[in-house]
């Protein structure tokens, strides 16, 4: 049988070594570097959807990284939260059993949701949100947060 033993040097292992302990932060770091480009891509391109993005900007929001328990992956998600609530609808409804149910306002994701992709209720579409992936510009934003990382 054949035999084969090789001895890496030390600055080498330490490396792998300091690699694997940073490698869950360095992971947070790149995909909050990924999401931060879309986050920019959909502020720039809600202008061409929407006559006012501005009052629909602060709606737009980046979560905080977290791992999915799933796969154990890292993940860091950006959407539309919240409801919007323009003063001139706020009301409440009594049904016939006496329930009173306050207007909350309409759901933002709603909102986006029948720009995005159209309406049966006549809303053309105006995708936005979609063409704000641009796969180049997150790979090379992941890439630049790892290079703090891993030197080459």
């Amino acid at each position: 049988m054949a035999r084969f033993q090789i001895e890496l040097p030390n600055d080498i292992i330490k490396e792998f070594e300091k690699l694997n302990q940073n490698s869950h932060k360095m992971l947070e770091e790149m995909t909050q570097a990924g999401a931060e480009v879309v986050y920019k891509n959909v502020k720039s391109n809600m202008k061409y959807s929407f006559s006012n993005s501005n009052e629909l900007e602060k709606y737009l929001k980046i979560t905080k990284s977290y791992k999915t328990p799933s796969d154990g992956g890292v993940n860091t998600k950006i959407g539309f939260y919240g409801y919007y609530k323009p003063e001139s609808r706020t009301f409440s409804l009594t049904s016939k059993s006496g329930t009173t149910y306050s207007y909350n306002g309409v759901p933002i994701p709603l909102i986006i949701r029948a720009r995005e992709f159209g309406s049966s209720s006549g809303e053309i579409k105006k995708p936005f949100f979609r063409k704000s992936f641009n796969k180049s510009q997150i790979e090379k934003a992941m890439l630049k947060a790892q290079e703090k990382y891993i030197k080459e």
